[in-house]
């Protein structure tokens, strides 16, 4: 979310499909769907069904790619326990990648070099990851909900700014002044 333009790398004279410019803060685009989630609108609906699909699709894709990896190790003979602790070890990773991709549509994370260093554990997990994108599909566009959040809440801060900021000052207290003397 961001106030100034230039901070959010757009000109200062942008302009919208309208043709005026938007002055304020600019909504925060998502991937897939750029601003389309603010309004609904640009094919926001077949949008969210392609990303719904192609993420469950890519899931299913991912199952089959890791029960060929499994087979390989099968296949290499390596043992019931190396066997045993990938399928644990993938099990883990895609549930805590699953529960930190999910809180990370609704919230910013407190500590952003803690997501850092979660990194290699949530791309192991990655099966996990597409399944919380699947079924945040399924309500939302991903990360709406949360960016919705920070934009309406900028969006009302500009309002309240822009609004105690209207007229003279000087000419409102010399106003008042007057109306006192006279009663």
């Amino acid at each position: 979310m961001s106030e100034n333009s230039e901070a959010s790398g757009t000109p200062s004279g942008t302009t919208t499909s309208a043709g005026g410019s938007t002055p304020g803060p600019q909504p925060e685009p998502l991937r897939f769907f750029g601003t389309t989630w603010v309004d609904h609108d640009g094919g926001y609906g077949l949008r969210r069904a392609g990303a719904a699909v192609g993420s469950l699709v890519a899931a299913v894709a991912s199952c089959y790619v890791l029960r060929f990896a499994y087979q390989g190790l099968e296949i290499a003979e390596v043992g019931s326990l190396v066997g045993m602790l990938v399928v644990l070890m993938f099990a883990v990773c895609s549930a805590i990648a699953f529960r930190r991709t999910w809180d990370g549509f609704s919230r910013r994370p407190a500590d952003p070099s803690r997501e850092d260093s979660l990194r290699g554990l949530k791309s192991i997990g990655f099966i996990g990851s597409l399944l919380a994108y699947f079924f945040r599909s399924l309500l939302e566009a991903p990360g709406e909900k949360l960016r919705r959040t920070e934009y309406e809440t900028a969006l009302a801060q500009y309002v309240k700014r822009r609004s105690t900021r209207t007229g003279n000052p000087a000419a409102r207290r010399s106003a008042r002044g007057k109306r006192t003397g006279r009663k």
